[in-house]
């Protein structure tokens, strides 16, 4: 696992603040996984404070029904030594059903221990009680909210006001950009 990617932020955050992070995951061609991490000072993610990228060599094939197998150990190695996380927002569902079958993000809240928001950008059939969400400026597609450790139409009315003149707010972009390679980590250093 390599770990790199960190910037300094404006300043320290007010006592007790914590940080709000969006994570995504990209499998390469090459192999392994890259996770990248966007971490904000407040959850509409005007205030960056840093970019985190981890590599994990070796990931288990993807199996129907358990993508979170996959997921979470590059999420947890993106997210290690990150103190105060209040909230992690995934690309994908928290929940999969309405009675609560778990998602990549139930998973993530089980794991972790904070809130966390799933958002994506595809219906997935199953998942009727997902918050559709309309973002962005020319956009008529939702996005789909669901959430663990917090009631959806918070989480739904948080993915409304985050930055981002788009239909996938910034953070999401940039943890997607990041996980893809493209582009660098704001100090340079790339895993």
């Amino acid at each position: 696992m390599v770990v790199g990617g960190e910037r300094a932020g404006p300043g320290p955050l007010t006592a007790g603040a914590g940080v709000f992070v969006a994570a995504d995951v990209h499998y390469p061609a090459s192999g392994g996984a890259r996770a990248a991490a966007v971490v904000a000072a407040d959850a509409a993610f005007c205030t960056l404070l840093a970019d985190r990228t981890a590599h994990v060599a070796g990931v288990p094939p993807y199996r129907p029904g358990e993508f979170y197998l996959r997921e979470l150990p590059p999420l947890q190695a993106v997210l290690d030594g990150l103190d105060g996380i209040e909230l992690l927002v995934v690309d994908g569902y928290a929940d999969l059903d309405p009675a609560g079958r778990p998602g990549l993000g139930a998973r993530a809240h089980d794991r972790f221990g904070v809130p966390v928001i799933g958002v994506a950008k595809t219906a997935f059939r199953t998942a009727t009680h997902a918050v559709p969400v309309i973002r962005g400026e020319r956009s008529a597609r939702p996005l789909y909210v669901t959430a663990a450790g917090m009631p959806r139409q918070d989480a739904a009315e948080l993915v409304r006001r985050m930055a981002g003149r788009y239909r996938l707010p910034d953070a999401l972009r940039r943890a997607d950009a990041l996980a893809r390679g493209h582009g660098r980590a704001d100090n340079g250093a790339n895993a």
